[in-house]
């Protein structure tokens, strides 16, 4: 029963602050910088193959998009880009990483209910340490959290692995994300509660057919704010 949650752990990234659209205006904006060399279709596409590439060696978020951004310009124009455009394209991602903090309407005032009702909250969220520790910290919502999970990548094992060292039983957690691949589907494995908020933008990798999905612990809701309701029993059907 979701009665017996005890502990909820929340993405960062577009569940409680917004993050995709900023990456996508970026990488507009790069395709408009290579445009000399390819199409804008083309760059995007190098550029994401060569994000995916990339994971394994940088990980996820702001740091290693930038790499790719270089690599993806050093290799689509063959070399030929010069240092004033790479320069250019450096400058692109520490804009990115300077953005504000805009925090998902309703955030704040679920985080104050869910600790009102003694729930223990937790961040487990993928990326950069210092970037995802800078944003945390702009958006003032640090002290909701019993404890702070920023994990290289977010498989079935890493969920387990946090668990244990949290002493937590699956059958007592829940997962709340907008990705239904890194943040759901991994922990309803382990027999725990996943409630899926889809975002409005989401990055091709993390997409997913949510049709074989297991559907015992799989809530979606539309907006954060339906989540302390389904928890004190309202219909989410």
């Amino acid at each position: 029963m979701i009665k017996d949650v005890k502990v909820i752990g929340f993405d960062a990234d577009d569940t409680l602050w917004v993050n995709e659209p900023y990456f996508y205006d970026t990488t507009r904006r790069f395709c408009r910088m290579m445009n000399q060399f390819a199409s804008c279709e083309e760059v995007e596409q190098m550029l994401y193959r060569t994000e995916v590439g990339n994971i394994p060696l940088y990980g996820y978020g702001a740091k290693s998009f930038i790499l790719s951004m270089v690599e993806t310009a050093l290799n689509i124009s063959n070399h030929r880009v010069d240092t004033t455009t790479l320069e250019k394209v450096i400058d692109l991602g520490k804009e990115l990483i300077s953005k504000p903090v805009e925090l998902i309407e309703g955030v704040p005032e679920v985080l104050e209910a869910l600790c009102r009702d003694n729930y223990r909250l937790i961040v487990a969220t993928k990326g950069d340490l210092l970037d995802q520790e800078r944003k945390l910290k702009k958006s003032g919502l640090q002290d909701y959290f019993h404890h702070i999970e920023i994990m290289s990548d977010k498989q079935e094992a890493d969920y387990q692995k946090l668990l244990s060292n949290l002493d937590v039983d699956p059958k007592h957690f829940m997962m709340v994300g907008n990705s239904l691949k890194s943040d759901i589907l991994p922990v309803l494995n382990l027999g725990s509660y996943g409630i899926h908020i889809p975002f409005h933008t989401t990055w091709k990798h993390e997409e997913v057919d949510a049709s074989s999905f297991p559907q015992e612990g799989f809530i979606q809701v539309n907006d954060i704010s339906e989540i302390p309701g389904i928890l004190n029993g309202a219909d989410h059907r």
